[in-house]
């Protein structure tokens, strides 16, 4: 029987569309409810500093529409630390967030980073929502989180899905996943997976066999605009259960 990993998709960028006229088209709720009648296991969404595609009107929706858990991404300061803890989702990721930039482009420093990083999540991490942090497959970065008391990773897979767009150093960026994913489990830290994740590339990162959740977003929605929502993500869900043995 293969495992089940759990499959979140990240709805960010119907928000991105509907901003682009304004109004509430497309519907970010519908596109929650969508993706819950799919069979995905969660909601992903980033509310960021500068508000530029889901808001806090539409996570409160979200939350008070679908039954599957909302994982909430957030910047590590008080804010939306704060923002967290008064719509109180069920998993907070933390990541990092630079207003120029057009996607999440790497993991957080941890390391660098330590000090204000303990002080800021003391009060998330004194509730029972579920906090993870987004880093890069790195070990030192792994030891950092382990250190601020953090039981959970979400590794950034962008340069993996890089090499799979240029058709080089496939290897050495899947090895880099696969290593670390082993080095965070044995220091009991559970691991997840996401970022620039397609149809094509999925299949060796949900085939790690420590990995129990994935994040899957931009691709899902673009896909969807000639497949449908419901499409994508059953197509989703199909390589990674045929994956993860």
């Amino acid at each position: 029987m293969n495992r089940h990993i759990r499959l979140g998709i990240n709805i960010d960028h119907v928000a991105t569309l509907r901003n682009a006229r304004g109004g509430d088209t497309p519907n970010v709720t519908e596109a929650a409810k969508v993706v819950e009648e799919s069979g995905a296991d969660l909601i992903t969404v980033h509310v960021r500093e500068d508000r530029r595609h889901i808001n806090e009107k539409d996570l409160g929706n979200i939350l008070d529409t679908v039954n599957i858990p909302v994982n909430l991404e957030i910047a590590a300061n008080s804010e939306m630390v704060d923002i967290a803890i008064n719509y109180n989702p069920k998993f907070v990721c933390i990541v990092p967030e630079n207003r120029k930039e057009i996607t999440t482009e790497g993991g957080l420093d941890v390391i660098n980073n330590f000090k204000e990083l303990k002080k800021v999540l003391k009060s998330i991490t004194d509730t029972e929502i579920n906090v993870s942090i987004f880093i890069d497959p790195d070990k030192e970065q792994i030891k950092a989180v382990n250190d601020l008391g953090i039981s959970t990773v979400e590794f950034h897979t962008g340069s993996y899905a890089n090499a799979f767009i240029k058709n080089r150093n496939i290897d050495k960026e899947f090895k880099k996943i696969e290593e670390n994913v082993f080095f965070a489990k044995e220091k009991g830290i559970n691991c997840h997976a996401g970022h620039g994740l397609t149809f094509e590339n999925v299949a060796k990162i949900a085939g790690l066999p420590h990995i129990i959740e994935l994040n899957i977003g931009h691709f899902i929605i673009a896909d969807s605009i000639f497949n449908g929502l419901q499409n994508s993500i059953l197509k989703m869900r199909n390589i990674i259960t045929k994956a993860s043995i």
